[in-house]
């Protein structure tokens, strides 16, 4: 298990609070987690960090984006309701995202059963649009239908880009959410970082700090970009943590918070089922 995961880990009570000028209209004043999290709990980190409580207003600052040396910068909150602000697009595109936005989506939906604030809209860039490669694994992982589904289609890396880019500017044009939260390293979770952040709506980054130090993989550009840019960094594992802080980012915007894909793995547990060569070989576990 990765580190963030296996090892679990354990924040100073209000240490977030005392560095971090969280904006009040989204609760961020409570991103820290004074109890140890099990294994496979990174999700109930995740969640808990976008609090519900909180004030809004369009004349609100907050310190989301950061300036060239890494630290947080003046982020306006231009939107003048409490629900928009209160809303998270949750982006997915393609088959790592879906596996990864499962646990997290899960979470959201408990906390509004409980009585919660937090809202979501899941916003499918069409990235992966067979239905072997996109709808399967929704139905397969309990995810809702997306909320919206941008159909950016196939292309070369630039055109893909482009288009999720195109279309998503406009859906933030159209109807603004208070964050956007991107996962993994697809050109999806590029795309829309950099649309997002155009438009002064802040980036959380799922599975932040992963390098692999080779700059041909396509991935690699990606997770480099959308962490340039992102606001608040959730990682799974201590090498994620010391490759953000080797870029500059501060701790306070670090949340060590385990992997979302062994929280998938975990749910479906149950659902295994032995191959078919495993009575005729004489297997057994151990």
């Amino acid at each position: 298990l990765p580190q963030g995961t296996a090892r679990g880990l354990r924040r100073r009570k209000g240490a977030a609070a005392r560095h971090f000028s969280a904006p009040a209209w989204m609760g961020l004043e409570g991103l820290f987690a004074d109890e140890p999290l099990e294994t496979g709990q990174g999700t109930e980190s995740l969640c808990a960090g976008f609090c519900d409580g909180g004030a809004t207003g369009r004349d609100r600052a907050h310190r989301g984006r950061r300036d060239f040396r890494g630290q947080p910068g003046d982020h306006r909150d231009r939107f003048g309701t409490r629900g928009l602000s209160m809303l998270i697009d949750i982006i997915a595109g393609a088959r790592p995202n879906f596996m990864k936005i499962a646990p997290i989506i899960h979470a959201l939906e408990a906390r509004k059963d409980a009585g919660g604030e937090l809202r979501y809209r899941l916003v499918h860039t069409g990235q992966h649009y067979d239905a072997r490669m996109s709808g399967d694994f929704f139905t397969q992982l309990g995810i809702p239908d997306p909320h919206v589904n941008l159909e950016a289609g196939s292309g070369t890396q630039a055109e893909q880009t482009a288009g999720i880019m195109v279309r998503y500017e406009k859906l933030l044009t159209d109807a603004p959410s208070g964050l956007c939260l991107v996962v993994g390293d697809v050109t999806s979770t590029m795309a829309c970082a950099i649309a997002a952040q155009k438009l002064q709506v802040p980036v959380a980054h799922v599975e932040a700090g992963i390098r692999s130090g080779d700059w041909t993989m396509p991935e690699e550009i990606n997770r480099m970009v959308t962490d340039a840019i992102s606001n608040w960094f959730f990682t799974t594992s201590n090498i994620a943590n010391d490759n953000l802080r080797r870029a500059g980012i501060a701790d306070e915007r670090i949340f060590f918070v385990g992997n979302t894909m062994i929280d998938t793995l975990l749910a479906n547990l149950p659902r295994l089922q032995a191959p078919g060569f495993w009575g005729q070989a004489g297997l057994a576990p151990g």
